[in-house]
């Protein structure tokens, strides 16, 4: 492979170098792709997947992956709907409604994790099936809960976290850095890499691998809990199906930023990256007015082009 070629697939910046391409090279044919007001359309929507996504680079950096998190999504949604809406909720008209909401769902979050990490870590189950049965029950779960019903009547004050784009942003922002500053500046973070290059190496090492495990689980299913919030207070009702065929968006701008499916490499910064680009690129095929499916073709494909490339990083070496 030519120098250059290696250097740009090796990149921290490709991914941030494709956004500028694509936007540039749609910009011309995609009517109100460049307008302010798409472009802030097109931040408020990279919100919530920033969050999510930023935990699943955690989980993915450790080799593991974890399936569950728009089921947590859907269950923290409904859960925090059935305790502060306003017709029957268990806090409505109380002073301490929201607070009580918003860390119900961000302890669900976290507890759901925790059981998929002591899941993973005690009985030795893959990270696939503990995180994809896990996706299964606590989505049908969500929907039994609620009989399929949207939940609305939410606290103005609640409704703000997710619609005031500032808000919102400070939020997925402070995700993000705690995220970044867990990886970077962190013994736990040198952990997560380790345990991604060669968990029995780092076991020898002297690394707690199973402690480690769970709390990046741990981290993910948070993460997961705040995106909840974000995505109940931005559509304004709880519902059980919250998100349910976005598993796809999650994982592929993961992977697009450049964190590796074989763990042992990635960053938060990437993730952001790659958030950006699959934003960017549902927002303007939506504009195209292509369909639903051929959207869902062309995301696949390019998240599949991502995973091949990862794979082709991997065997060069790329350093994270």
């Amino acid at each position: 492979m030519p120098p250059f070629l290696r250097r740009i697939l090796t990149s921290e910046y490709w991914t941030l170098l494709l956004c500028a391409a694509y936007f540039v090279a749609l910009a011309p044919f995609t009517p109100g792709f460049a307008t302010a007001g798409n472009l802030a359309n097109v931040f408020s929507a990279m919100l919530p997947l920033l969050v999510v996504a930023t935990g699943q680079t955690v989980v993915l950096i450790t080799a593991g992956i974890d399936l569950s998190v728009t089921s947590i999504i859907a269950l923290a949604s409904v859960t925090g709907a059935l305790l502060i809406n306003g017709d029957q909720g268990l806090l409505a008209g109380h002073a301490a409604a929201v607070p009580a909401g918003v860390l119900a769902m961000v302890a669900l979050g976290a507890a759901i994790g925790l059981l998929n990490g002591t899941l993973i870590t005690q009985l030795r189950m893959p990270p696939f099936v503990v995180t994809l049965t896990g996706m299964m029950f606590f989505s049908g779960f969500a929907i039994w809960l609620t009989e399929a019903k949207s939940i609305a009547a939410l606290p103005s004050g609640f409704l703000a976290l997710g619609k005031n784009p500032w808000l919102a942003g400070a939020i997925a922002a402070i995700v993000a850095a705690a995220g970044h500053l867990l990886l970077s500046r962190t013994l736990l973070g040198r952990w997560l890499y380790a345990i991604g290059h060669n968990p029995k190496v780092a076991l020898v090492s002297g690394v707690p691998v199973n402690r480690t495990l769970i709390l990046a689980y741990v981290w993910c299913g948070l993460c997961a809990g705040v995106a909840a919030v974000l995505i109940t207070g931005r559509l304004e009702s709880g519902s059980p199906v919250h998100w349910r065929s976005n598993l796809l968006d999650i994982i592929g701008a993961t992977v697009i930023g450049g964190t590796s499916l074989y763990g042992g490499r990635g960053k938060v910064l990437w993730t952001v990256f790659g958030v950006l680009f699959l934003t960017l690129l549902d927002n303007s095929l939506n504009l195209l007015n292509l369909s639903h499916f051929s959207i869902m073709m062309v995301k696949g494909a390019v998240i599949l082009a991502a995973a091949g490339l990862d794979a082709v990083k991997t065997r060069l070496g790329g350093g994270s």
